[in-house]
């Protein structure tokens, strides 16, 4: 034994004298290449040593089908337990449409005259004023806005102060004794007896009260996307969707008790925080349960169930008559989503990405026992290899990781630039149409505003299902910035030479050629901008590793937020800076055409499951590649060694069998 040993050692020491005599007898151009190759396989080796069993990492390959995909009649269950509440978000969404609607006003116990002079050819009139009324008001209509969060208001006067619009022009004098007043009467639009504003006068001198209303359940959502997306990756969705359900409605409910705005806006920043978390989990775990072939419908039956919400909202105040009865009924429904404490697993295949196999393992079986599956179906051994792995600790990961990412980052910040400018100007495009420049009656009343954002939002929607199937993502996404860049561009430029030619008497053009033009641009953009704004959250929900697939949702929906809340900033300032907004948005869009090109294409892709995974969706072009065509320069094995990805930060992330450098292929 010493001698066999002995022997080893001299075989040993000679390789390695070998070996040191060829590192010294190497040029010096030759070592930096050496090093950095080994460093590669030491980065790879360390890699192979940590990482999980490449089956296992392999959800929508070995899992999904062992599990019976979206055939299995529990999956098909927990499917229809994410639509059902987008009902109820449907309604929580719409809410400030009704509850903080700016409704006519004039001076209690003032003559007819004085009580026609504060009322708006829009407003709701009561079977009193209608009976004392005897001749219609002979002005253009002038409807009310509508902002990309779905909030309506009057515009401001002639005088520039707060009150609604009026019939006819009046002076100053008449704006003057009309916010003098101490005591108001109001004509509600919305269906409800008394809403928020009417309840603490929020007119005159108190408007601006309104838009800070709607500030809070806005920044609210911005929040709260932002922080339980972050959570959501860390302790799971589980735990925030039934934490964020007992919240909302503790402050839902609360809401409806508010003793002044104060309060009110605070309970409603508490409310968008709870929502912004529920909206966030269903919207994760809706794409998480689903196959490949099957996400994008999955998603859009769930925006069809919150447009139902919608449209149905109406109906739903003028059932409740008043605004605390209708704030309680909006947030109630949520008490049924307390019984997905006991039915509503967690994540598997967040559990199977953070290598919580322990927890995974017992959920398998639970799936099995529901679906009464054969424990032979399990071709590939997904079960044996579970059993290997279950000693290893969960890793988890924060969305913070991705700055030290190459390209999974640039995908998320593209798509963030696209949701913000989508929602922005589609307040833009809604203005315009609807605004105070607009002196086409189109519209007649405030239901037929609710209705014509909610009809262009459904065709856009429908739309949508048929582009991207078509189309693809990347492609689908494309055309839709386009179409709203064009629709802007059009409305900016040609409208102003429009508006040039119509002051010469001889051009045959006047401004309701303007106004119809206008029109027609806006709702193309509408249409087109709202299809940017759904279609860049999908996206980000596909090419966003399941690790931190949440955190990057959250930054997505966020930016959507944000422009969302020009809508209510443009409102605070009297419409001052519209114009500029509009250009600045117009600007945006060709800054998205452009970016998109970057992006990788997720249709029929299987989801990223890891850092890594999410490294390797890189872009691909948009034509197919003709026959014998080479599509990219470098192998998959040059482009691992070449693009540094296997650094310290992405260690012990393993690679499923089944990626490619262009992305992940479906089985």
């Amino acid at each position: 034994t010493s001698t066999s040993a002995g022997g080893e050692g001299a075989g040993r020491g000679a390789g390695e004298e070998e070996e040191e005599r060829g590192r010294l007898a190497e040029p010096e151009s030759a070592r930096p290449a050496r090093q950095a190759g080994t460093r590669a396989r030491g980065f790879r080796e360390a890699s192979a040593a940590a990482a999980p069993s490449l089956l296992l990492l392999d959800y929508d390959g070995s899992v999904l089908p062992f599990l019976g995909g979206l055939g299995g009649g529990y999956q098909k269950t927990l499917v229809l337990l994410t639509w059902i509440p987008a009902l109820f978000i449907g309604f929580s969404q719409f809410s400030d449409s009704f509850l903080l609607d700016q409704p006519n006003f004039w001076c209690r116990g003032a003559g007819k005259g004085a009580e026609l002079a504060g009322v708006t050819a829009t407003g709701r009139w009561d079977a009193g004023d209608v009976a004392n009324w005897t001749s219609p008001p002979t002005t253009p209509f002038s409807t009310a806005s509508w902002g990309a969060a779905g909030n309506l208001s009057n515009g401001s006067g002639a005088d520039g102060g707060d009150t609604p619009p009026l019939p006819s022009p009046p002076d100053k004098g008449d704006n003057a004794s009309n916010c003098d007043c101490h005591a108001w009467d109001y004509g509600i639009r919305t269906g409800l007896v008394q809403n928020v504003v009417s309840k603490w006068d929020l007119v005159c001198d108190n408007a601006w009260k309104v838009h800070i209303a709607k500030f809070s359940l806005l920044v609210g959502l911005i929040f709260g996307y932002l922080i339980t997306g972050c959570i959501a990756d860390w302790v799971g969705r589980r735990p925030v969707l039934l934490f964020s359900i007992i919240f909302i409605l503790i402050f839902g409910l609360t809401v409806a008790l508010s003793v002044n705005v104060t309060m009110f806006s605070t309970l409603r920043f508490f409310e968008g925080f709870c929502l912004a978390g529920i909206i966030l989990t269903l919207y994760a775990l809706r794409i998480e349960l689903c196959p490949p072939g099957k996400r994008f419908m999955i998603t859009m039956v769930a925006s069809f169930v919150a447009m139902a919400g919608q449209f149905l909202m109406p109906g739903l105040a003028a059932l409740c008559r008043d605004w605390q009865v209708l704030q309680a009924l909006i947030i109630c429904p949520f008490l049924l989503m307390l019984l997905y404490w006991s039915i509503f697993p967690e994540s598997l295949r967040w559990l199977m990405a953070t290598q919580q196999f322990e927890a995974a393992k017992k959920l398998i079986l639970h799936f099995t026992q529901k679906n009464c599956m054969n424990p032979e179906s399990d071709i590939k051994g997904v079960m044996p290899e579970l059993e290997k792995e279950l000693s290893r600790r969960p890793k988890k990961v924060c969305i913070v990781k991705v700055v030290g990412t190459r390209n999974l980052w640039k995908n998320i910040v593209v798509l963030c630039v696209n949701s913000l400018t989508g929602y922005g100007i589609h307040h833009c495009f809604a203005r315009s149409m609807m605004g105070h420049e607009v002196k086409v009656p189109l519209l007649e009343n405030f239901y037929a505003d609710y209705y014509t954002v909610a009809s262009i939002a459904l065709a856009s929607c429908l739309a949508m299902c048929v582009v991207v199937r078509l189309l693809g993502r990347r492609g689908g996404l494309l055309l839709f910035v386009i179409l709203t860049a064009l629709a802007s561009l059009l409305q900016l430029g040609l409208l102003n030479l429009i508006g040039k030619y119509s002051q010469h008497p001889d051009s045959g053009m006047s401004d309701s050629v303007k106004d119809k033009f206008s029109i027609a641009f806006s709702i193309v953009g509408m249409f087109a901008s709202h299809a940017v704004g759904s279609l860049s959250v999908f996206f980000c929900a596909e090419i966003t590793p399941t690790v931190i697939r949440c955190g990057g949702l959250g930054l997505v929906l966020a930016s959507a937020g944000f422009g969302m809340l020009t809508a209510p900033i443009i409102d605070l300032h009297n419409q001052k800076g519209y114009f500029l907004h509009h250009i600045i948005f117009a600007c945006c869009t060709l800054i998205c055409i452009i970016c998109i090109l970057l992006l990788p294409e997720s249709r029929d892709q299987n989801l990223p499951e890891n850092i890594s995974n999410g490294e390797h969706y890189t872009r691909q072009p948009l034509l197919p590649h003709k026959k014998g065509e080479q599509p990219l320069l470098l192998t998959n094995a040059e482009l691992k060694d070449y693009s540094g990805l296997h650094d310290a930060a992405t260690a012990g992330d393993g690679l499923p069998e089944n990626a490619t450098a262009n992305g992940m292929k479906s089985m």
